[in-house]
């Protein structure tokens, strides 16, 4: 028995106690051995989740939940591969096998990373492993790419968009580590630590020298008001400090709600008594500050970065140190690492450290777990949490639209399969609530659906609209606050040199339902596997039974049937989902009934 996790939403997942999760297990009536191979782990995770030892994944919960429901095995064939290429928290690796196949292959050069990556489906790095164009292009079969961490600087999200390469990280998992360090170089740089240390350890008891400097009452500065930033102030604020900000994307009221405040970067830089950087590294941000910002500084200034190398200039800030302006430096980060012949580790007065920033126990469990799960999402077919390479959605958005996105693909497959003829235009609404909305994952999910049936491409929210201009297609959309009929509804055309297609669709009681087919009144929830027979055919007694009478004949078996007709006796739609494929020539045959005019096969 293998657990179907394609089938787990681990948003709503709560992390179990050791006992709560040896009580489930002796409840299904498994032994250790067989609800690790369920999982996908082996037996000794199993015993150390009970023992209490290790930390059990939050998606854990939900597995046991539907393990019941969803008890038929995953062949190993459809069980997707997943490369760890950098050293990441048991956790998070722990997740993953739960899912698919993971090797941990880490320290790997960049021919012997290319050679090997067409053989997986996800692949997860940290900062060591560079995601050039060539790996990417190498890698035939990704879906997904996770960090596991916050920056992507070394992963090239330009080739991962066009080929389809969902990007995730972990933004959050490290910021309190970040942030704690942050605030651990600027004590150290206030009091000298690390060079009383190193003094006292060459036999020296040397007061004098390392006389500190209070913090309370000194002005820090701030640049980068984001998730880490902003913990820095929150901690700075606390140990009475006037924290000055510098942010032009977040808005004056939530600096001050942190009791910061908002100034331009010039005053920052020349009233801070401390600087510390938590921009990300950009084409603006590289070399933000150098020789001319530091001339503009008071004498004596102390910065700190732990954000990215290159953000401050290394040789700038060397210069600056060695001639007095700058008292002290406290890097983490650094242009190139490691840092072989950085200019920054030849004085004493400035600390450095190997990039800890994120190297706390808690927050590599945090960020492994992380990107662990959105890559089962993704790899599940949902969208992730922090896509870096898609838009961003706010949950409650989220919440709305992600059940539709399953009914937009759906949309979308069976209108290229019911056309003939070169495609020349699409059009889609979208009514009711989910028009309110952010929609882009929508229209992804219909472009994704139209070439599903006609090419293996690989389509997504990253490069769906990269996809369609390719193709040349021109996508209207319109939006209606409301349906006549339908809470929300999708309704999507596609017209093309032969004919014109419209289908519509909803969710009804969890499930993605058509409703509409050329303008026809429809209430069909399909099922994966089976198939919908179209038959446009004329109005008149006996049409049902003379196809129903073929297909019994064929020992293919119906599910069921809806008719749509626009008035007696004049032109309707006969759909019939089908268990099993009819032939081509049974197909002909079908349509070479009095009365039919053509037939389609849809398939699921």
């Amino acid at each position: 028995m293998q657990f179907a996790w394609g089938t787990v939403d681990h948003a709503y997942c709560m992390a179990m106690e050791a006992a709560e999760f040896a009580a489930r297990r002796t409840a299904l009536g498994l032994s250790q051995s067989a609800i690790a191979t369920a999982l996908g782990v082996d037996q000794g995770t199993i015993s150390r989740w009970e023992s209490g030892k290790t930390r059990i994944p939050a998606a854990i919960e939900l597995a046991l939940t539907t393990l019941k429901e969803n008890p038929h095995p995953m062949s190993e064939s459809h069980r997707p591969r997943i490369l760890i290429a950098d050293p990441v928290a048991p956790e998070g690796i722990e997740l993953l096998r739960a899912v698919g196949e993971v090797d941990v292959q880490t320290g790997l050069a960049p021919d012997a990373l290319i050679n090997i990556v067409g053989n997986y489906d996800a692949l997860v790095v940290r900062s060591e492993t560079k995601v050039t164009r060539p790996v990417l292009e190498a890698a035939t079969r990704m879906q997904v790419v996770g960090r596991a961490g916050v920056g992507v600087d070394n992963i090239d999200l330009d080739a991962a968009t066009e080929r389809g390469v969902i990007v995730v990280n972990a933004p959050q998992g490290n910021t309190v580590a970040a942030a704690e360090h942050t605030i651990a170089l600027l004590m150290s740089l206030a009091r000298h630590v690390p060079q009383a240390d190193a003094s006292m350890r060459a036999g020296k008891w040397d007061r004098k020298t390392y006389i500190g400097t209070e913090i309370r009452g000194k002005t820090l500065g701030i640049v980068g008001l984001g998730k880490i930033g902003s913990e820095v102030a929150r901690r700075a604020v606390a140990m009475e400090m006037r924290v000055l900000a510098h942010d032009p994307f977040v808005p004056v009221e939530r600096v001050r709600a942190l009791g910061v405040e908002s100034v331009d970067f010039e005053q920052m830089i020349m009233l801070s008594d401390f600087i510390s950087v938590h921009p990300p590294l950009t084409a603006a941000t590289q070399g933000l500050i150098g020789e001319a910002e530091i001339a503009r500084m008071k004498d004596g200034v102390r910065l700190i970065n732990v954000a990215r190398g290159g953000i401050i200039d290394e040789a700038a800030l060397a210069a600056a140190v060695a001639s007095g302006k700058v008292a002290g430096a406290a890097v983490d980060v650094f242009t190139a690492e490691p840092p072989v012949d950085s200019p920054l580790l030849g004085d004493p007065r400035i600390i450095v450290t190997p990039h800890l920033g994120a190297s706390t126990a808690e927050a590599q469990e945090r960020v492994a777990v992380d990107v662990a799960e959105q890559i089962v999402e993704v790899l599940g077919g949902k969208p992730a949490r922090y896509a870096v390479n898609a838009p961003m959605l706010a949950p409650e958005t989220l919440q709305v639209i992600q059940p539709y996105m399953a009914v937009a693909e759906m949309l979308g497959s069976v209108a290229t399969q019911l056309v003939t003829g070169k495609l020349e235009s699409i059009e889609i609404e979208y009514y009711g609530e989910i028009a309110e909305h952010d929609i882009t994952p929508l229209r992804a999910s219909v472009i994704r659906g139209l070439l599903r049936p006609i090419s293996e491409e690989n389509v997504n929210i990253v490069n769906a609209n990269l996809v369609a201009q390719s193709r040349g297609w021109d996508i209207e959309e319109r939006k209606r606050t409301s349906h006549d009929t339908f809470l929300n509804l999708i309704h999507v055309k596609v017209g093309t040199s032969e004919a014109e297609v419209t289908v519509g669709g909803t969710v009804e009681h969890g499930h993605p339902n058509i409703v509409i087919i050329n303008g026809l009144d429809m209430d069909l929830v399909p099922e994966h596997g089976t198939f919908l027979l179209a038959c446009d055919n004329e109005d008149r007694p006996g049409m049902i039974g003379r196809v129903g009478t073929l297909l019994g004949g064929w020992d293919i078996n119906i599910q069921s049937m809806q008719v749509g007709r626009r008035g007696r006796r004049g032109r309707a739609l006969m759909v019939i989902a089908v268990d099993e494929s009819p032939t081509p020539e049974q197909l002909d045959a079908i349509e070479a009934i009095d009365g039919i005019y053509n037939v389609r096969l849809v398939r699921f």
